[in-house]
């Protein structure tokens, strides 16, 4: 895809998947919207998005970037395109809006005008309840090829002012539809996709559903952003976001676990001690593959690729480093040992 700014965050092309959450603060709350702001962003969030439903919410973005705060704010329009102005003359680093919501070509050229005049890219934000309803019917439904007509309905409301820094978002709470809209999106255009199951569901469900539909996306190298809906603390999506790119290698950084789901011959509480190993480790930063192996007969030869790890025995187990048993230790002993050798690679 082409290459679209959003303040100090470049997305599409050659660029690494951006992961984006969305405030849940009253936006009129100005402390506590920036205050969540900073949690987003130290929990690794590139892009943050909040809602802007008028012009008196507008004041916010304006005080957020007085803050001095770096992380690009998106500005999340529905239907007031003087929020959007106001917004923009604040130097709110994206705008959310469908062109087609804000009324006549006068207020998009407005809009538009306004974007372009300050390099602020648009994401137009197309889902299953907001297709028009001429085209659901001519579609019989929010289709993939239903939501893709409505998103370049709305695009081409925009290349007609020759505004062209365009993000594209279609997302759906049916995974099958949402995957599939966007494999048809990225045939139709070039523009960057925000990919996203929309409405997902609490922390289990939704992270579950939403690793099947942006999972299988990025590894058919569709996708420049991403957003793990859930309803939980935003903070919540962000680690998600994180942890499933770094599950499909497209992010660097952390811990990566390869853990076996035991079997008769597991003679150690596996379970147990796979927990305690990723809780010990949830904040390191090293790029390594740590290995927690039910067995010695097959633990260290299938796990062979991992930096280090343990296979267990019966009451006891072992150390292995690139498939070489390095320690042998009583059970109690060995994640201590093994949380100490981490250290020191």
């Amino acid at each position: 895809s082409r290459v679209v700014t959003i303040g100090k965050v470049q997305i599409g092309g050659n660029n690494k998947i951006a992961v984006q959450s969305m405030t849940n603060t009253d936006t009129l709350d100005r402390e506590a919207t920036l205050n969540q702001i900073k949690s987003l962003a130290s929990s690794g969030c590139d892009i943050v998005r909040i809602t802007v439903p008028d012009e008196n919410a507008a004041e916010t973005i304006k005080y957020i970037k007085e803050s001095g705060i770096d992380t690009p704010i998106v500005a999340d329009i529905h239907f007031d395109y003087r929020a959007a102005l106001k917004s923009a003359e604040y130097g709110v680093d994206k705008i959310r809006i469908n062109p087609g919501n804000i009324g006549s070509d006068e207020r998009v050229k407005l809009v538009a005008d306004a974007c372009r005049a300050k390099n602020i890219p648009i994401r137009i934000g197309v889902n299953s309840g907001s297709v028009e309803k001429h085209i659901l019917a001519k579609h019989g439904g929010p289709t993939p090829e239903a939501l893709c007509e409505s998103a370049l309905y709305h695009v081409s409301l925009l290349e007609k002012f020759d505004f062209d820094q365009i993000i594209l978002s279609l997302k759906s709470s049916n995974v099958s539809t949402m995957f599939n809209t966007y494999m048809l999106a990225s045939e139709v255009c070039r523009y960057p996709l925000h990919l996203g199951v929309t409405e997902a569901g609490t922390i289990r469900m939704g992270t579950l559903r939403s690793a099947a539909g942006i999972g299988g996306l990025l590894l058919n190298g569709i996708g420049s952003t991403i957003r793990v809906s859930l309803t939980d603390d935003p903070v919540t999506e962000v680690e998600a976001g994180k942890e499933l790119l770094i599950a499909l290698g497209l992010k660097k950084g952390g811990v990566r676990f390869v853990s076996c789901p035991t079997c008769g011959r597991t003679s150690i509480d596996l379970v147990g001690l796979a927990k305690k190993a990723e809780e010990a480790l949830k904040n390191c930063k090293k790029e390594i593959t740590v290995a927690i192996m039910g067995c010695v007969v097959n633990g260290p030869g299938e796990a062979k690729e991992a930096d280090i790890g343990i296979a267990g025995g019966d009451g006891w187990g072992t150390i292995f480093e690139k498939g070489v048993q390095v320690e042998k230790l009583p059970y109690d002993q060995l994640l201590p040992a093994l949380l100490k050798r981490i250290e020191k690679l």
